[in-house]
């Protein structure tokens, strides 16, 4: 039997909720989202996947409420993608998979490590502070490369993503 192209006979929050996130790509898309990557080049350099394939994802995380579309300059018309509360509402599944990865997947290094700004802790399992004894909110929290991360990548986007960052602030590349 062939797999379905959706998950319309499911009766499960989890297969609705891969309607909107599970193809491939689009959590990736919202990652980056969250660690600042706003423009469309900026995304398609750092992902490296096909421009329709990306223009596909956009417009679907935008018409799911995932992303906004916000215009940054007018001449000649230029957009960015924002995350929206719904979007900042996926950071403990994106917390959750990327440990998953790291403690399932042999070989797997900590690419980024993720801090509670206020104290400079690592955040526990579930993005919370262990010394602070609270949930960490996305927008409080420094990203900092890990063991794993490349420390000299070849592009703008991957060089801009070594510093030291609170998430969901745009990024700023080397690129003119």
């Amino acid at each position: 039997m062939a797999l379905g192209k959706d998950y319309s006979t499911q009766q499960c929050s989890i297969a609705r909720a891969l309607e909107v996130v599970g193809e491939r790509w689009t959590l990736l898309v919202v990652r980056d989202a969250f660690y600042g990557v706003r423009r469309y080049n900026d995304f398609l350099t750092h992902l490296g996947m096909p421009r329709a394939v990306l223009a596909t994802r956009l417009k679907r995380l935008e018409e799911a409420g995932v992303l906004e579309k916000r215009r940054y300059q007018q001449s000649p018309p230029r957009d960015e993608y924002v995350l929206t509360e719904r979007g900042i509402a996926l950071w403990p599944v994106l917390r959750s998979l990327g440990l998953w990865g790291r403690e399932h997947i042999e070989g797997v290094l900590p690419m980024r490590v993720f801090t509670h700004a206020a104290c400079g802790t690592e955040l526990g399992s579930y993005g919370e502070c262990p010394a602070c004894a609270m949930a960490v909110p996305p927008s409080d929290v420094r990203m900092l490369p890990g063991r794993g991360l490349d420390p000299d990548p070849d592009n703008p986007v991957s060089r801009a993503l070594l510093a030291p960052r609170r998430l969901l602030l745009p990024i700023e590349t080397d690129r003119v």
